[in-house]
C-alpha cells in the first residue's frame, strides 16, 4: 500500500464502477484513480468525462486509463467488472458468467505485485468476495465484499422516513446473503439507544410486527423495483463503496455491514457472509458478534448454508490452474 499518497483501481466501468469513480471525485477521496475495463474505449470516454470535473473537485486527484500493471502500488482494487443483473433476475442467477469474470481478474491483478485491499462488488458479492479470497491467496481481512451495506443503508433510510429521524441516527443492520435469504435482526434495532420497538414512530404509535416484516420486504426488493423502473442500481452501491473506501483509507475503525469471511463467528465457517464489522486502513480489523434470538440465529444459519452451497460448487469447478498460489 503507497505510504504517500491514496491510490484505486476500479476493474470495471460499467454504472457501478463510474458511479463510485464520481463519488470519489466529488470527495477528493484519493490522489490517484486508475480505471480498468476490456472495453478501452468505453474507459477512457468515462476518464475524459471524470478529468473535465477536475475544476470543481474538492483537491488534486490524477485520473487516468490504466492496466493491471497500475494495481501493483494500489492501496484498494475495486472489482466492479461483471454482468448486471435484470429484471425479475435473483442475484444469483449471475453466478456462473461472473465467476469467469472475476477469475479474469484476479491472477494479472496478484501477479502486478498488488498487496492492498481488494473489495468486491461484483454481484452475486458474497460468492465473488469467496472466490476473490481463494485465488488471490490474501489473508481474509484483505478482501472485503460490499455485502449487505447496501441494504443497511436502505433499513436505515426506511427507518428513518418511519420513524422521522435522520438515517445517522437509526441503528439497525441487515446480515446474511446480499439477496433472498438476508434478514434483519431487530432484536438489536434502536433508535439511538433506545430499542426500536420502544420508540414511538412519526404517527404517534409503536412499531408493530406487521410494520417490521414489511420494511424487511421493501428492504430485501428494492434492488427488483429500481431495476424495473430505470434497468439499474448504481448511486446507491457506489455511495456505499465511497463509505467502505473512507473507513480503509482514514482508518477509521467504523463499523460497517460488509461481506467478511466467518471462522467460527456466528457459529459459521468457511463462507462470507454479511456482518457488521470494524474496517480499517488494515481491511476488516473485527467481525463483531451481536446476541442474535433464536428465530435471528436460525435465519443466520440458513442464509450462510445456501451461500455454503454455493461456495462447494465453485470448490468443485476450480481448475489447478486457477487455485495455484501466485
Amino acid at each position: 500500500m503507497g505510504a504517500d499518497k491514496r491510490k484505486i483501481a476500479i476493474v470495471g466501468a460499467g454504472a457501478v464502477g463510474m458511479s463510485y469513480a464520481y463519488a470519489l471525485l466529488n470527495r477528493s477521496a484519493c490522489d490517484e484513480l486508475v480505471i480498468l475495463d476490456k472495453d478501452k474505449k468505453r474507459a477512457e470516454g468515462e476518464v475524459m468525462d471524470l478529468n473535465h470535473g477536475l475544476a470543481f473537485a474538492q483537491g488534486h486527484m490524477r485520473i487516468s486509463l490504466g492496466n493491471y500493471k497500475d494495481c501493483a502500488d494500489a492501496d484498494i482494487v475495486v472489482i466492479s467488472a461483471g454482468i448486471s443483473q435484470r429484471q425479475h433476475e435473483g442475484r444469483n442467477s449471475l453466478l456462473s458468467g461472473n465467476c469467469e469474470v472475476v477469475k479474469s481478474i484476479i491472477k494479472p491483478v496478484v501477479s502486478s505485485g498488488f498487496s492492498g485491499i481488494f473489495v468486491v462488488v461484483t454481484n452475486p458479492v458474497d460468492i465473488m468476495a469467496y472466490l476473490t479470497y481463494k485465488l488471490s491467496g490474501f489473508p481474509a481481512k484483505r478482501v472485503i465484499g460490499s455485502g449487505t451495506l447496501l441494504d443497511t443503508s436502505r433499513l436505515k433510510y426506511l427507518l428513518g422516513e418511519d420513524f422521522r429521524v435522520a438515517p445517522q441516527n437509526v441503528h439497525a443492520y441487515v446480515m446474511g446473503e446480499h439477496g433472498d435469504s438476508e434478514f434483519i435482526p431487530w432484536s438489536i434495532a434502536s433508535i439511538s439507544s433506545k430499542p426500536i420497538r420502544d420508540v414511538k414512530r412519526g404517527s404517534g404509535n409503536y412499531i408493530s410486527g406487521a410494520n417490521l416484516e414489511e420494511i424487511g420486504t421493501d428492504v430485501k426488493f428494492a434492488a427488483q423495483q429500481i431495476i424495473a423502473a430505470k434497468g439499474a442500481t448504481n448511486y446507491g452501491i457506489g455511495m456505499s463503496m465511497m463509505r467502505i473506501t473512507n473507513a480503509i483509507l482514514g482508518n477509521e475503525n467504523s463499523v460497517l455491514t460488509v461481506s467478511a469471511y466467518l471462522n467460527g463467528e456466528y457459529g459459521q465457517h468457511g463462507v462470507y457472509a454479511g456482518v457488521p464489522c470494524i474496517v480499517n486502513r488494515g481491511g476488516i480489523d473485527e467481525i463483531l458478534e451481536f446476541n442474535l434470538s433464536k428465530d435471528e440465529q436460525a435465519k443466520m444459519q440458513s442464509s450462510c448454508d445456501g451461500l455454503r452451497k454455493l461456495c462447494k460448487v465453485l470448490d468443485m469447478h476450480q481448475s489447478p490452474e486457477l487455485t495455484a498460489q501466485y
